[in-house]
């Protein structure tokens, strides 16, 4: 069986998945987007920070969201690729520096500052919201690792 970035990703430029968000499922998302990731062409250092962020987003729903089901899509967008979670809770994001020694509340923050582009948007009124952060697909010019 060929995996989705030997076929379709290639050509197709958003992948739209409505799932229940499971920790036991949080692995199968992380190599579905890096998969797509790898079909347009992007380096390791990219798929690393969707891997991330998608463990990330998906984690938030499971601990913060009554309902667990969410969307996650992400999509090529010129150099970068942009992942996107929406849930169904409106509250935004809570995103502060952490306490060196607290045992939770880094993950937006560390996200944040890794992604060269972050942010959320408001949905619909009491509609939940979207989280979102941009991967650069090569940080590097083709043929050169300077």
């Amino acid at each position: 069986m060929r995996k989705l970035g030997e076929t379709v990703a290639a050509k197709q430029r958003t992948f739209r998945w409505v799932l229940t968000a499971r920790a036991s499922e949080i692995e199968h998302w992380r190599r579905i987007v890096s998969e797509a990731l790898v079909g347009w062409g992007a380096d390791p250092p990219a798929v690393e920070l969707a891997r991330l962020g998608v463990s990330e987003l998906l984690s938030n729903v499971i601990k913060h969201v009554d309902s667990k089901r969410c969307c996650l899509t992400v999509t090529a967008n010129g150099a970068e690729a942009i992942v996107r979670v929406y849930d169904r809770l409106p509250a935004p994001p809570v995103i502060g520096e952490p306490a060196w020694d607290a045992e939770s509340g880094r993950g937006l923050w560390m996200l944040r500052a890794m992604a060269p582009r972050f942010g959320y948007e408001a949905g619909r009124p009491r509609k939940g919201k979207c989280i979102w952060f941009a991967c650069e697909l090569s940080r590097y010019e083709r043929g050169s690792r300077t």
